[in-house]
């Protein structure tokens, strides 16, 4: 047997806007994740498949999120994740708001009715350290063709402005820029079209997990550049891939608003984990 993985493991798979997760709960039981658990179960052929892995335990708050991205590495934040866990923990509980730690920063994510989800992604990180980007620059326009903006929203993003979202090749695009010199840590991408002053069309590749009908913290980055660019106002409605989703940056942080799906629960076999040995 693996010895990160007990016998049996229960799972829960779930989706925001088709940005897709495996979610184990392990509030009450010791588990330690590694990126050969999380490839496995990434794998949408010979495990569940995944844009993100999440994990939820024991935090200061009501519970303490950590991710992985499908190559096994580490994601230092996941959105449409968040959302999808704190509507699980408020079902679970019946409280309209949930508070929830993460490596970087404290999430607080509330009830929006009509069976939408809001959670507030913190501050964006603007300079170029917090990012990280590799040296000193204006992050507001970079020193890429095309002039893209860089921003952290806990983990990094370079968004560009296009007049068409759609022509871009964004399966050969994304990889170009996720692993570009400037970002020492790789970077999600997106591809923007301003459709007018409250509203973006947005396509996203993810680092270390590529296309993805929707990207929650992807949606923040790039709704905080265009407002930095002057291109749209603070709040904005996001056409994804995969849906729809609003961002509202705030003085107290980055809002997100979006709808979420609980798909299914079910059971990881003996079998399969043993087979990670």
């Amino acid at each position: 047997m693996a010895p990160h993985a007990p016998s049996d493991l229960a799972f829960m798979k779930m989706h925001g806007l088709g940005n897709d997760f495996v979610v184990l709960d392990a509030r009450d039981r010791d588990l330690a994740v590694t990126a050969e658990l999380a490839r496995a179960l990434g794998d949408r052929r010979r495990g569940i498949g995944f844009d993100q892995l999440a994990v939820i335990t024991a935090g200061a708050g009501d519970a303490h999120l950590a991710f992985w991205n499908t190559d096994g590495s580490v994601a230092g934040a996941c959105g449409n994740a968040t959302r999808c866990i704190a509507r699980y923990l408020m079902d679970e509980s019946g409280a309209g708001a949930v508070h929830l730690t993460t490596a970087r920063v404290d999430l607080h994510a509330r009830d929006a009715g009509g069976g939408l989800t809001s959670v507030n992604m913190g501050a964006p990180q603007l300079d170029w350290q917090e990012i990280p980007l590799a040296e000193a620059m204006d992050t507001l326009e970079l020193p890429i063709e095309g002039g893209p903006v860089a921003t952290g929203m806990g983990n990094p993003h370079c968004s560009f402005f296009v007049p068409d979202a759609e022509a871009i090749p964004l399966d050969q695009f994304g990889p170009r820029y996720e692993h570009h010199p400037l970002f020492p840590e790789r970077t999600n991408v997106q591809i923007a079209s301003i459709i007018g002053p409250d509203h973006i069309r947005m396509r996203v590749w993810e680092r270390g997990a590529g296309l993805t009908l929707a990207s929650g913290s992807s949606s923040c980055a790039v709704a905080v550049a265009a407002a930095r660019r002057g291109l749209t106002g603070r709040a904005v409605r996001v056409d994804l891939d995969g849906g729809t989703l609003m961002v509202d940056w705030r003085e107290d942080g980055v809002w997100m608003t979006g709808p979420t799906m609980h798909v299914a629960s079910g059971t990881l076999t003996a079998q399969f984990l043993e087979s990670l040995q």
